[in-house]
């Protein structure tokens, strides 16, 4: 069977790619210590030696719209293009192209279907920052499979922040009974409290720090019941009127399980967010 041998979950600051490879006074005050974490935090995933990746993310109205918006889609596809013209505009990111791994795709997407969730699905999708930041972070070399997994965090009615978590519990199942020789590292990315066009969106830290804080020890701590008596979707709204994307993290905390307290921790206070990593090797330490 399939061996979960790495859970990851981060922040996805589209900035990162830009402020990392400039030079001279492009270079941000900020970018050597940010540079100083990523690279301490890709090497939770190197050292788990992973053969595919499962990455779970949200789409940011980039491939799906209000004409057809899925709560939970998992990607099937052989390929993905990455990136869309904006993010290359704004952000700086370069165009990608990631190989999908479809037989790990395809179980997903029947024995959960079969587990109690209608999954959506595509053959042909393209990629957005969502799941491309955790790559140039975590592994830029880009050698691995992954299987996408989006969700809803943008368009009403969304899934409550139990079901997230139920997801990500059923994740694990699948990959840990999937029928192949496989080390599998899960990572998923979201927000932590976050103002995206709101009078909150450029300040010298998130929007919300005591709410960044109690998510920071909600996460690390693996209390995950402790997490839902206070997360709601109306409560989401008071953070930052894009927060919601914090039920990424919980789906994540549902994948490392009720309890499990995170192995590796680092935080970083930027612009308009703060930035989160966490690691968790289901087996207490990666082999």
């Amino acid at each position: 069977m399939a061996q979960v041998v790495a859970i990851i979950a981060s922040t996805h600051h589209p900035f990162y790619y830009r402020a990392s490879t400039a030079t001279g006074e492009d270079r941000p005050a900020f970018a050597d210590e940010w540079v100083r974490k990523i690279t301490a935090f890709r090497e939770t995933l190197t050292r788990a030696r992973p053969d595919v990746l499962v990455m779970v993310g949200s789409d940011h109205f980039h491939q799906l719209w209000l004409d057809n918006m899925p709560q939970f889609l998992v990607g099937k596809a052989p390929f993905y293009d990455a990136n869309f013209y904006n993010e290359e505009r704004e952000f700086g990111l370069p165009r990608m192209l990631l190989k999908g791994h479809e037989d790990l795709s395809s179980y997903v997407l029947r024995e959960g279907i079969d587990a109690g969730f209608d999954l959506a699905f595509s053959n042909e999708m393209r990629i957005d920052h969502s799941i491309t930041c955790p790559i140039i972070t975590l592994r830029p070399q880009n050698d691995l499979p992954i299987v996408p997994i989006y969700t809803n965090i943008f368009a009403p009615p969304l899934p409550r922040p139990k079901r997230f978590v139920e997801l990500g519990r059923t994740i694990r199942q699948l990959i840990e009974s999937w029928p192949a020789d496989q080390r599998v590292a899960v990572i998923g990315t979201g927000h932590l409290s976050l103002e995206l066009g709101g009078p909150r969106q450029f300040g010298p830290h998130g929007p919300d720090p005591e709410f960044d804080q109690r998510a920071v020890e909600w996460i690390s701590s693996g209390d995950i019941e402790g997490c839902l008596s206070e997360v709601t979707l109306d409560s989401l709204h008071s953070p930052g009127n894009a927060t919601h994307g914090f039920m990424d993290f919980m789906l994540m905390m549902g994948v490392a399980g009720e309890g499990h307290k995170a192995d590796y921790v680092d935080t970083y206070d930027l612009f308009h967010t703060m930035e989160a990593y966490f690691t968790w090797y289901p087996d207490g330490g990666a082999r």
